[in-house]
């Protein structure tokens, strides 16, 4: 009788989530940034459904803040596998003047009303993320299958038992589910499975030189989005990113690890969670993430 390892088990727990969104739901999208959480989910999906092609389409809430290093990568991995990606545009929205630009320059904040227009537009009944519970306190609170309002809002107290891992996405009308197949990965998981199966990143994962200027304690990255200030010193650092979302909000942390295996030594000793380490968005007040999520956020 063959042995499976941690990782066989959490790959097949994710291929059981992924057929059955497949199986309930008529209109199902994985949101795909590039980053290595939905890469790696992109990557579950088409070994859940191999040798058919993945039902879903794909689709990207593009700030236009984003590391250009990951749009290329998003754009080859969907070349190469011949998929459909709708691209929500943050400055659309601010051009037509339905959104306003933050005085700080961030943009993750305001990516909200883009992916819920992108949603009721194309009519998706189940929108797939990345989100896994280790990352932040809010994230943990989070059903597989978490029910939305017809406003894309999310209501903890309507969370729903998933016992005996049985999934419950019926909604009504303007109703959709949010979709979480890597809830129980950790980050040393996501990263060991990112070494056992060989899948490509975008290099900003592993340790680079970089122009990077210091602000609330953490290394940003220089860019159009308002950074740095005057008084902010550009300096070039050996570093590397954690967690990839937008510049503004996104820093790296100094590191060597240039191979999967060497992340994988380095997330190990550390304790701090990605997030926490190097988000600054999540820095804006105790409960930054729920907030956000109870206005329709991923």
């Amino acid at each position: 009788m063959r042995h499976l390892s941690h990782l066989d088990v959490l790959e097949a727990e994710s291929a059981h989530i992924l057929r059955e969104v497949a199986g309930e739901f008529e209109r199902p999208v994985i949101l795909f940034s590039g980053g290595k959480d939905s890469i790696v989910m992109l990557h579950l999906a088409l070994k859940a459904f191999t040798p058919a092609p993945v039902p879903f389409s794909l689709l990207h809430v593009d700030t236009g803040h984003n590391f250009p290093e990951v749009i290329a990568h998003r754009d080859r991995v969907v070349a190469e596998h011949g998929l459909l990606l709708h691209i929500a545009r943050v400055q659309d929205f601010i051009d037509d003047g339905r959104l306003r630009e933050r005085p700080d320059g961030t943009r993750n904040p305001l990516q909200t009303v883009p992916l819920l227009d992108a949603i009721t537009a194309h009519g998706f009944d189940a929108v797939l993320g990345g989100g896994r519970r280790d990352e932040e306190k809010a994230r943990a609170k989070e059903r597989v299958f978490s029910l939305r309002d017809e406003f894309g809002a999310w209501d903890p107290r309507r969370q729903r038992p998933e016992l005996w891992t049985l999934y419950n996405g019926r909604h009504l009308p303007g109703e959709h589910v949010r979709v979480f197949p890597l809830s129980n990965w950790t980050e040393l998981d996501v990263w060991q499975y990112i070494r056992r199966e060989g899948i490509a990143l975008p290099e900003i994962y592993y340790a680079h030189e970089r122009e990077v200027f210091a602000r609330d304690g953490v290394w940003l990255t220089a860019g159009e989005w308002g950074g740095p200030k005057a008084h902010e010193t550009v300096q070039r650092r050996r570093v590397r990113y954690r967690t990839v979302g937008d510049m503004s909000c996104t820093g790296a942390i100094e590191s060597r690890a240039a191979t999967d295996a060497d992340v994988i030594t380095e997330i190990a000793a550390s304790r701090l969670t990605e997030r926490g380490a190097t988000r600054t968005d999540d820095r804006l007040s105790e409960a930054a993430m729920e907030d956000r999520k109870r206005e329709g956020y991923f």
